[in-house]
């Protein structure tokens, strides 16, 4: 066996570098925005509020590692979540590459109900039309960075699932 997943996935450790990462991501962000005046489109807001969703939901389980239930549901979550963060990433991609347009505005869509960008200004207000991210580390750009990142935590989050399921499943038989 190359790891027990479910031990993995159980760990405080895990979901704690889980939570760490959410936190770097979104502090590199912030770093860009406020020190380096490059200000965050509708695709970069999107983003930001998936990554919070993953920051969240890594917080969550913290707390709630040690039930099975939980662990599954969380891992579902962030399969969505980095999914959609993989789209997000597309998009901003195609609209930094002139490959799609129209996909930017100055409303995030957001429900009534969820008024992120007036309960949380500072970080998920839109403050420019979409063209262009900053380049960041060897002339990479974020949206480059990002549809490698995104589809990567997406397929690692999937992986975990489906091993720490199949050794569970596994589990009973063997002993």
């Amino acid at each position: 066996m190359m790891f027990d997943s479910n031990t993995i996935t159980a760990s405080f450790w895990y979901w704690f570098a889980l939570f760490i990462f959410g936190i770097l991501l979104e502090a590199v962000a912030l770093v860009y925005q406020y020190w380096l005046d490059y200000l965050p489109c509708v695709l970069c807001i999107h983003t930001r509020m998936l990554v919070f969703a993953a920051l969240v939901v890594s917080a969550l389980m913290l707390w709630g590692r040690s039930i099975r239930m939980f662990r599954l549901g969380a891992h579902l979550l962030l399969i969505v979540i980095w999914a959609a963060l993989t789209e997000r990433s597309w998009q901003l991609l195609a609209t930094e590459r002139r490959w799609s347009i129209g996909e930017c505005s100055m409303d995030s869509s957001l429900p009534g109900w969820i008024p992120l960008e007036r309960m949380m200004p500072w970080l998920f207000r839109i403050e420019e039309p979409c063209g262009y991210t900053p380049e960041m580390l060897f002339g990479v750009t974020m949206a480059e960075a990002l549809i490698i990142l995104a589809p990567s935590m997406t397929l690692a989050m999937a992986v975990m699932l489906i091993r720490s399921e199949t050794l569970k499943r596994q589990s009973p038989s063997r002993e």
